[in-house]
């Protein structure tokens, strides 16, 4: 593939869609963002899209739905990266559709940036989504797209900063809820960590038709031992509060929606394991700490410094 090969982001303005947008800018890339004319004119996005032109970015105007617009952007490019949310998942048969009639990409990203979808134990609602996920790889498998599927396991930003309370916005001091017993391992990776991989993958021919899994050994951590580095960060000892597994299914049927989401990927990885219970199969998927070595990334321990200090600064005050 080409050096600098021309990127198109669609759903660039979402969760993790700026910071692939950003890092595709960075790395030199002519980058492109599909955006819809809505999104566009949303006063709450203005500075996103001022710091997307200040980086380079062209802007396309079109719509996932509107099939003309789709084609006509991604002939611009060689590689599209989908990072649309769950409402959209299935939607990206129509992006599918476009690729195959563009003819012009070389490889394709559908958004993942999770579990891999198909090794999974998930109960509802998260079932649903990852199966919509593995529906879509099938799709592309089946349309021969060239394609590389970004298994990035936790946001840091989702489920790091908050030691997965739902609700809370920093770690906890006083009391942790732990699902199941808080043995099985995890992976927690910094969103610009995840976005500086997925760009590396895009010109690798080593991640071509494979999944890529972002899990550096520094980043496994079960729930119990993200709680004792937690501890020791703040010098205090935490109530646990361990749910069993039972009661934790119970929960997800109960809580509203996100917070059942949230919960149900959450028994998925911390009761059933999910990230790290099944070998990884070297025919099918590649490990971004051994293809990449010299890049360095955020360390779980190194994240958590910045709660540390804001929680004991303001608990002084």
């Amino acid at each position: 593939m080409a050096e600098n090969c021309k990127i198109l982001i669609i759903g660039g303005t979402g969760y993790i869609g700026k910071f692939i947008v950003e890092m595709s800018a960075k790395s030199a890339h002519p980058t492109f963002a599909l955006i819809r004319e809505s999104t566009a004119s949303d006063p709450a996005k203005a500075q996103l899209f001022e710091a997307f032109r200040k980086a380079g970015v062209t802007i396309l105007h079109g719509d996932l739905y509107d099939h003309e617009s789709l084609v006509k952007a991604i002939k611009q490019v060689e590689v599209v990266i989908s990072t649309v949310g769950d409402a959209q998942l299935a939607d990206q048969v129509k992006i599918i559709a476009a690729i195959k009639e563009a003819g012009t990409v070389k490889r394709f990203f559908p958004s993942e940036f999770g579990n891999d979808v198909d090794r999974d134990h998930a109960v509802e609602p998260a079932k649903t989504a990852f199966g919509i996920k593995a529906q879509i790889r099938r799709a592309v498998e089946a349309e021969g797209i060239p394609y590389t599927y970004v298994s990035s396991n936790f946001c840091a930003g989702k489920f790091l900063s908050n030691l997965s309370q739902p609700g809370a916005t920093v770690p906890p001091r006083d009391k942790v809820v732990i699902l199941g017993d808080g043995n099985p391992k995890a992976i927690f990776n910094t969103e610009e960590d995840i976005a500086t991989f997925t760009i590396k993958a895009v010109e690798d021919p080593r991640t071509l038709n494979k999944i890529l899994y972002i899990r550096s050994s520094s980043n496994i951590y079960s729930f119990n031992d993200l709680v004792s580095l937690w501890e020791k960060k703040i010098g205090k000892t935490l109530e646990r509060v361990y749910v069993p597994e039972e009661q934790v299914l119970k929960n997800i049927q109960e809580a509203p929606v996100p917070v059942n989401m949230m919960l149900a990927i959450g028994h998925s990885v911390f009761v059933k394991g999910d990230h790290t219970n099944f070998e990884i199969d070297r025919s099918i998927a590649v490990v971004a700490s051994e293809l990449y070595p010299h890049v360095p990334c955020t360390t779980v321990d190194k994240y958590l410094n910045q709660f540390a200090g804001e929680s004991s600064h303001s608990s002084s005050k």
